[in-house]
C-alpha cells in the first residue's frame, strides 16, 4: 500500500509541474496589452490646435492661407538670441502680383504666437520725429494714427532658409513695439561686414485662431542663400 502511495504522490506531483509550465508558457506568449490603448487617427489639420497645421513647422516651400489668400512660403530666417528662438517667413502671394513684402512670424513666448508682417514705407507716414525718419529711438512711436510702446530691444543670430535675399547667416538687430488691439510695430537691422545696416519698419497683426492654414510643401526648397545684407525677395 504505501508503495501505490508513493507513486500517486509522484504522478500527482508531476502533473501539478506539467500545469504550471503549460500556464508559464501561455502567459508568456499573450500580447502584450499597452495601457495607453490602440493609437488614434488624428487629422493634422484638425480644428483644435486653432490653425491648420502646425506653425512652428512651417518652411520654405510650403503653402499658407490667410484670410482667404494663398500665401507661397519663399524662404525662412531661423533666429536665435541666448537660449529664444523665432522664425520668420517671407511670403508670396499666389493669386497675383503683390509688390508690398510680407511674411509671418512663429514664436513661443511662452504661448505660441503667429503674426503676419507688412513692410512700411516711413517716407509716407508720419511719426513723433516727422517724414523719413521712423526708427526706434524712441519708447513710443505713433504711426498712422495708431500709438506704440517699446516692448524689446536686442540682438540676434540667423541663419537662412530658401530664397530670403539675405547670407546663409548673419546678424540682426531688432526692436519691437506692441500697440492695442494686437497690433504690433517692428524695426530689423540686417548688419552687414562693417557691423552697419539700415533700419526696416514693418506693422504687424496677431493671427486669430482658426485663420490659418498650412500647405506643407516639398523639401527642395530648403536652399540657403541670398544676394546680400539687407535685400530682401
Amino acid at each position: 500500500m504505501n508503495g501505490i502511495a508513493f507513486v500517486v504522490g509522484i504522478i500527482v506531483a508531476l502533473a501539478g509541474v506539467a500545469v504550471a509550465v503549460v500556464a508559464v508558457v501561455v502567459t508568456r506568449r499573450q500580447p502584450r496589452s499597452s495601457a495607453a490603448g490602440p493609437r488614434r487617427p488624428a487629422d493634422p489639420f484638425a480644428p483644435e490646435d486653432g490653425t491648420g497645421g502646425d506653425p512652428r513647422t512651417i518652411a520654405a516651400g510650403d503653402l499658407v492661407e490667410y484670410l482667404g489668400e494663398r500665401l507661397f512660403v519663399r524662404g525662412s530666417l531661423r533666429l536665435t538670441e541666448g537660449g529664444f528662438s523665432w522664425s520668420e517667413h517671407f511670403l508670396d502671394a499666389m493669386d497675383g502680383p503683390d509688390g508690398t513684402r510680407r511674411w509671418l512670424s512663429v514664436e513661443e513666448d511662452p504661448d505660441l504666437e503667429v503674426y503676419v508682417w507688412t513692410e512700411l514705407d516711413d517716407e509716407n507716414d508720419e511719426n513723433d520725429g516727422g517724414p523719413g525718419s521712423l526708427t526706434p529711438s524712441a519708447k513710443t512711436l505713433t504711426v498712422r494714427g495708431v500709438t506704440y510702446h517699446r516692448t524689446e530691444h536686442g540682438m540676434a543670430d540667423y541663419r537662412s532658409e530658401g530664397t530670403t535675399g539675405l547670407p546663409a547667416s548673419g546678424r540682426v538687430e531688432y526692436a519691437d513695439y506692441d500697440g492695442p488691439g494686437g497690433r504690433s510695430l517692428a524695426f530689423e537691422r540686417f548688419l552687414g561686414a562693417d557691423g552697419r545696416g539700415t533700419w526696416e519698419a514693418s506693422l504687424g497683426e496677431r493671427v486669430p485662431n482658426g485663420t490659418l492654414t498650412i500647405y506643407p510643401g516639398d523639401d527642395s526648397a530648403l536652399t540657403d542663400g541670398g544676394s546680400g545684407p539687407g535685400a530682401r525677395p
